[in-house]
């Protein structure tokens, strides 16, 4: 919500935090929600949607890469990735940068979302929408996994929170969907909320992968922006050995993806499933 120059966001309605707009580069209504763009001294520019700042330049690295290599290198030979949402190309670009990969599905709901990301946050997708293994889908994330006949090795939701049209994107039917998708030995994961400030959106998850999932559990990081404490991420498979790898086994993969990172290391990868007590207390209820 912007008032005069500044910008509020509206996640929680007795907490929240204040940007200020140096200039405003696009502000409209979608067909599905009110998206916002803005310049901003500290983190760059912003992208919003519907009250709830969703990516920055100065700290989206954090985020995409924990929510592509984590999972990208526990399964250790993901050919086919499927991200549902992730608008702004900031997950393809990063998912792109394993050489293995053969074939991404993009399915986001909001065309928009991509187009005006294109124009005012190109350094997010760096050019992935025109990769060739690129398959950009327009339509909602929760009907394609349902009706879908394609496999995929890994799956990365990067919804937007659980209102409007990410609401679909945390229900059990999509969940069942991910499970129908993914190949044998197949790895999912989801944004998940910072389980300080939601953690009933970390416990209903964990409730309802149970049905479709032999191991379910969560790992984090620390994103400035999302504020409250730790991002929360799900992850769910069918085979546990996925996030049983020794450190050694997980820096030789990421040694011979020869990939570069700001945020995520091998150490961090294995760390990163260390949750704090009251997320397993929570969950343990």
């Amino acid at each position: 919500m912007i008032q005069g120059d500044n910008y509020f966001e509206t996640l929680y309605d007795t907490y929240g935090q204040r940007f200020s707009i140096d200039k405003v580069l696009f502000e409209n209504k979608t067909e599905h929600q009110h998206l916002i763009i803005f310049d901003n001294k500290q983190f760059g520019r912003v992208m919003a949607l519907d009250g709830v700042i969703q990516t920055t330049e100065k700290d989206e690295f954090i985020y995409h890469e924990m929510l592509t290599h984590v999972p990208i290198l526990a399964h250790g030979n993901a050919k086919r990735v499927l991200i549902i949402g992730g608008g702004d190309g900031g997950m393809l670009r990063e998912v792109l940068r394993h050489k293995t990969v053969e074939h991404v599905t993009m399915v986001e709901i909001d065309k928009s979302v991509v187009d005006m990301c294109k124009t005012y946050l190109p350094k997010h997708s760096n050019g992935a929408f025109d990769d060739p293994r690129t398959n950009l889908v327009i339509s909602d994330g929760r009907d394609f996994v349902i009706n879908t006949d394609q496999k995929f090795d890994v799956i990365i939701s990067d919804s937007t929170d659980p209102i409007g049209p990410g609401e679909a994107l945390f229900t059990s039917g999509f969940y069942q969907g991910c499970s129908k998708c993914l190949n044998e030995g197949g790895i999912l994961v989801t944004q998940n909320g910072v389980s300080f400030m939601q953690i009933d959106e970390v416990t209903t998850t964990a409730a309802r992968l149970s049905p479709y999932f032999n191991d379910r559990t969560f790992y984090r990081a620390a994103v400035p922006t999302y504020i409250g404490g730790d991002m929360t991420f799900a992850w769910a498979s069918n085979d546990a050995s996925a996030r049983q790898h020794s450190l050694e086994v997980i820096r030789a993969r990421f040694e011979k993806s020869e990939i570069s990172t700001r945020w995520y290391t091998p150490e961090m990868h294995i760390g990163s499933f260390a949750l704090p007590q009251y997320v397993v207390d929570a969950l343990d209820a």
